[in-house]
C-alpha cells in the first residue's frame, strides 16, 4: 500500500498557503517559494481554500499503485524462493541473484529491488552491514589492461561434493574483467598458467598487482643486498621475460579490487556450482570458461575511462613456452656433467664442446618437465645419466629435436640406499669403518680402544 504520511513537499506548500491566507504573502509570492507557475499557484490556492490542509495531500497517498504487481504473482514468487533459493545465511540467494534464477528457470521477472523489499517483509533475507574502518579509495587506473591485480582464494568450491581448491582470480583494475581458474594450490605453476589464459585472451598486460609471497615476489637476502642485486623469483623472471611489471601489495585493502571479487564469487560461483551438480575441479574450470565468466563480465565488466587499450601483442604458442619456463644456473662438472634437482645431465661433445668445466649454464624446465640447457645464449645438448653409485650405466632418455631437450623425468618413488651403500657405513672414533652384521662383535682393537682388564 502507499503512504498516508505527508511529504515534506506537501507541507512545505501548506506553510506557505497558510501565509498566503493570512495575508502575509500574496499569491504571486507564495508561486515564487515554492517555484511553480502563477497558474498552478492558483490552483494549489483554491484547493486549500476548500479542503484546508489535507488538500495538499497527494491524491494516490494510500492507494494502491497502478502499476503494482499482482498479489498472486508475489506469493508465487515468494514461495519458489522460499523452495529453491532459501536456506542458511551463507547458502541463500541474495535478493539481484534470485531474480536472475527466477527470470532463467521459473519464468517469473521480477525488478530485484521489488524482490528485495518482498523478501525483507517475508523474512527471507536480511540486510547485513559492517563497519569498515575509513580508507581513501585509490583511483581506477584508465586503460584496459593498464593493470591488472592477481590472487588466488582458498575456499570450498565444491561444497562436499569434491576437494576444497584454491581459485587463481586475474581482475583488469579500470574495467573489472575477470578470469579465474580452479586448482588444488596457489603453486608457481597454477598462478603462471592463469596468467598465461589472460595472456591468450587480451595481450599481455602492463603491469600485474598481487601479493608480497616468495611465490610472486621475496626479500633480498644479505649476500644479494651486500652485492646490489635485484631480488626475483621465477614467476617474477616469467613476468620479466614478457615485459610486464610486476608490483607487491602490502595489504589485502591495497589490492581490493581482486578481494570483492572473491566475495562475489564465493557467493555467485558456488551456488551455481551446487546447481549443475559439479564435482570435480575439470569440469569446474569448463563451466567457468564457457558460461561463467563471460555471463560475469557481460553483467559486470565496466567501461574503462580512456579507450585505449594497453594490452600489448598476444605472443605466439611457442614464445609462451619460453616465457613460461623455470630457470635455474648450475655449474659444470671436470667431466661434463650438469646436476639439476638430484638428475645428472651429461653435456655430449661436439661443436658445443667450448662450454668449459667449471663454467655455469642456465637449466630451462618447461610446464611439461622438459629440461634445456643454455651456455651463453646458446642450446648445449645433453642426456641424462643415472646417479654415481646406484647400478650400471643405463641406457640415455631421449633428447628433444636439435639436441637442446630432455625429456621430462619418469615418475619414480623415493630412492632408498641399499645395505652396502657407503652411507649405511658408520664410523668408529679412530676413523675405522666397520660393517654392522649380525655376527660377533668386532675385537676392540679394531675399534680404537685399550683392551679390557681381565
Amino acid at each position: 500500500m502507499g503512504r498516508t504520511e505527508m511529504s515534506k513537499g506537501e507541507l512545505r506548500k501548506v506553510e506557505v498557503l497558510a501565509r498566503v491566507e493570512s495575508g502575509a504573502l500574496r499569491v504571486k509570492d507564495g508561486a515564487a517559494l515554492l517555484r511553480l507557475s502563477y497558474r498552478q499557484a492558483k490552483r494549489l490556492w483554491k484547493r486549500y481554500r476548500q479542503e484546508g490542509a489535507a488538500g495538499m495531500k497527494h491524491r494516490s497517498a494510500g492507494r494502491r499503485s497502478n502499476r503494482a504487481y499482482a498479489a498472486s504473482l508475489r506469493g508465487e514468487v515468494l514461495e519458489r524462493v522460499r523452495k529453491k533459493y532459501s536456506g542458511e545465511v551463507g547458502e541463500r540467494f541474495g535478493p539481484t541473484l534470485a531474480a536472475e534464477h527466477l527470470a532463467a528457470e521459473d519464468g517469473l521477472r521480477v525488478a530485484a529491488e521489488t524482490l528485495r523489499r518482498w523478501m525483507l517483509g517475508a523474512g527471507l533475507w536480511t540486510r547485513e552491514r559492517r563497519g569498515w574502518r575509513h580508507r581513501r579509495r585509490r583511483e581506477r587506473k584508465e586503460h584496459f589492461g593498464e593493470l591488472v591485480q592477481m590472487d588466488g582464494s582458498f575456499h570450498a568450491w565444491l561444497e562436499g561434493r569434491g576437494p576444497r581448491g584454491c581459485l587463481m582470480d586475474l581482475v583488469d583494475d579500470a574495467t573489472n574483467t575477470t578470469w579465474a581458474q580452479l586448482g588444488e594450490e596457489e603453486t608457481l605453476w597454477a598462478a603462471a598458467d592463469a596468467l598465461r589464459a589472460w595472456i591468450e585472451h587480451y595481450g599481455v598486460p602492463r603491469a600485474l598487482y598481487g601479493d608480497w609471497k616468495n611465490l610472486y615476489q621475496r626479500r633480498a637476502t644479505p649476500r644479494e643486498q651486500l652485492r646490489g642485486e635485484e631480488p626475483i623469483t621465477q614467476f617474477g623472471r616469467m613476468c620479466e621475460r614478457l615485459g610486464i611489471q610486476l608490483i607487491g601489495a602490502s595489504s589485502p585493502q591495497a589490492k581490493g579490487r581482486v578481494e570483492r571479487m572473491h566475495g562475489t564469487h564465493q557467493d555467485r560461483l558456488v551456488k551455481k556450482l551446487r546447481r549443475l551438480q559439479i564435482a570435480t575441479q575439470a569440469e569446474a574450470n569448463v563451466y567457468l570458461e564457457r558460461e561463467y565468466l563471460p555471463e560475469h563480465n557481460r553483467r559486470f565488466a565496466r567501461a574503462p575511462s580512456r579507450p585505449e587499450d594497453y594490452h600489448g601483442r598476444k605472443p605466439s604458442g611457442r614464445e609462451l613456452d619460453q616465457a613460461f619456463q623455470l630457470e635455474t644456473v648450475r655449474t659444470i662438472s671436470a667431466d661434463w656433467v650438469v646436476r639439476y634437482d638430484n638428475r645428472f645431465l651429461q653435456l655430449l661433445p661436439g661443436r658445443y664442446q667450448h662450454a668449459p668445466a667449471k663454467g655455469r649454464v642456465k637449466v630451462y624446465e618447461s610446464r611439461k618437465g622438459e629440461l634445456t640447457i643454455e651456455y651463453r645464449g646458446r642450446k648445449v645438448g645433453g642426456e641424462e645419466i643415472p646417479a654415481p653409485g646406484r647400478g650400471g650405466r643405463q641406457e640415455p632418455k631421449e633428447r628433444g629435436q636439435n639436441g637442446g631437450g630432455l625429456a621430462p623425468r619418469p615418475p619414480q618413488g623415493k630412492w632408498v640406499p641399499a645395505a652396502e651403500h657407503p652411507w649405511r657405513r658408520p664410523v668408529c672414533p679412530g676413523g675405522v669403518p666397520w660393517r654392522r652384521t649380525a655376527g660377533p662383535k668386532a675385537p676392540r682393537s679394531l675399534l680404537g680402544l685399550p683392551s679390557a682388564s681381565p
